[in-house]
């Protein structure tokens, strides 16, 4: 069992996987002899080849094309998209093609494809290297969406979603990507797709979060602990489609829910969990449920993006005031 960080994480499953199964194929822009922008693929065309991990052109929608292509025709491809900012080009074939496979052919064909790009902010990256648009593939039928929110989420959901028969966008938040490592043994096992996970428990307030956020999150359960308010955190990692059977489970329990994210917040996972929140369990609810989002508006270069992204201590002030009003 080795101590890795997440990027690292995402290398082994996909080595794991190419060497267990000939029709999984990795490529994408810079993938094969640099190893992708963030080194994610570093070392596997050597171990591959050339054929298995080949480098593209700078076509995203040529990209996400082949992967249709591929997956319709027996391959499992996994493509690497450079930056979420970069992704838009492959909406087109992701919603028109990829996500109607199954319905359009009455289940005949599939598109077991996963299309992987690092995303989010706190890098202090150009304009377009920061985009959090997780909720743009969230509302595309057909298509499951997953963010890991550590090095061990990250193997073993990659490895799930490179067998599902469906295609997978996997989002990896790239503010974490070597924050820090953790043992993660390479067995080749899978985590289940479309379920929570429940990182910390809690009686007095539920904290739901995914991706890089999970960091504060957790921050802000352990500073509430100590201020005699007991949070329970939960990762959602798939966004679509949403288990909100278990997050209902536990809002049901402790009457209240904060959402962090740290994208816009006008139209995000957030205000779906909320409104379903506030249509089956309203009569728990002690108090409105309450988000902590980034804000409406294209990402602040560099100096403003502390404070653009939500932080430790905006989760915990809104937690206290909801606290106060029940």
């Amino acid at each position: 069992m080795a101590e890795v960080a997440l990027v690292e994480a995402v290398t082994m499953a996909l080595a794991w996987e190419m060497a267990h199964d000939d029709t999984v194929v990795v490529f994408g822009e810079d993938v094969g002899i640099n190893g992708g922008v963030f080194r994610a693929t570093a070392g596997l065309q050597e171990k591959f080849g050339k054929e298995r991990v080949p480098d593209t052109p700078l076509a995203e929608n040529m990209i996400a094309g082949m992967s249709v292509g591929m997956a319709a025709q027996g391959l499992k491809p996994v493509a690497e998209i450079q930056f979420m900012g970069f992704i838009y080009p492959v909406v087109d074939q992701m919603i028109s093609h990829a996500g109607r496979m199954r319905t359009r052919t009455r289940g005949r064909l599939t598109c077991p494809m996963v299309l992987r790009a690092p995303y989010g902010g706190g890098i202090h990256a150009p304009e377009h290297h920061s985009e959090s648009t997780e909720a743009l593939f969230a509302h595309m039928p057909g298509i499951r969406v997953v963010i890991p929110s550590s090095p061990g989420r990250a193997y073993g959901l990659l490895l799930a979603s490179i067998r599902d028969p469906d295609p997978v966008v996997f989002l990896e938040p790239k503010r974490i990507y070597r924050s820090y490592k953790e043992e993660v043994e390479d067995d080749g096992e899978e985590l289940p797709l479309d379920m929570i996970y429940t990182l910390r428990d809690g009686t007095d307030i539920t904290l739901v979060a995914w991706g890089a956020m999970i960091k504060e999150t957790l921050e802000a359960g352990e500073e509430l602990e100590r201020q005699g308010v007991s949070a329970e955190v939960i990762d959602v990692a798939t966004i679509y489609p949403l288990d909100m059977e278990g997050i209902l489970e536990s809002v049901e329990r402790t009457g209240r829910c904060v959402i962090v994210h740290e994208a816009p917040r006008h139209c995000g996972v957030g205000a779906e969990i909320a409104a379903e929140l506030a249509e089956k369990a309203f009569m728990h609810l002690l108090a409105p449920v309450r988000r902590v989002t980034g804000f409406d508006t294209v990402m602040p270069l560099f100096r403003m993006e502390k404070q653009y992204m939500p932080s430790t201590k905006r989760i915990v002030k809104t937690v206290l005031d909801v606290m106060a009003e029940s």
